[in-house]
């Protein structure tokens, strides 16, 4: 099942990341986040409802300085006033990927990680697989009958 993003979640994006979404078109979003202090950029689009061979996905866009980052079947996202970012996530069978925007425009992105890491007890592992457990624990918090 393909989650579809309102006009209304649009807007709490750009709420976290403290800019304003511009509609490009009917289906498309641009949030630009601007950080004047470390003189840094990047530009968030959202793609929604892309037929891809009869079938519809959401894709999300980054664009920053020597950067370009796409997550396809981007079907959920939290929004996190006290983290200050938004991530977005995609499944495909049980590998996750994770795209995170930051207000202070940084961006991450963790792709095709295992379930298990995700499950487990990220204190176990490694420093470079701990980082991504713990940035990507929140689809853990996305309702049990939520299906990617």
């Amino acid at each position: 099942m393909i989650h579809q993003f309102t006009a209304e979640n649009i807007s709490t994006i750009g709420k976290v990341l403290g800019a304003e979404p511009k509609p490009l078109g009917k289906d498309v979003y641009r949030i630009e986040v601007k950080n004047e202090e470390e003189n840094r950029k990047l530009a968030l689009e959202i793609h929604l409802g892309l037929d891809v061979n009869g079938e519809e996905m959401n894709m999300v866009s980054v664009y920053a300085y020597n950067t370009f980052l796409q997550l396809h079947n981007c079907t959920a996202f939290v929004a996190s006033d006290i983290l200050q970012q938004v991530t977005f996530f995609g499944k495909s069978g049980d590998k996750t990927s994770g795209l995170i925007v930051e207000k202070a425009a940084g961006c991450s992105l963790y792709a095709n990680v295992d379930e298990a890491l995700l499950t487990g007890d990220f204190t176990q592992l490694p420093e470079d697989l701990m980082m991504c457990g713990i940035a990507l624990s929140l689809t853990e918090s996305m309702d049990d009958d939520f299906s990617f």
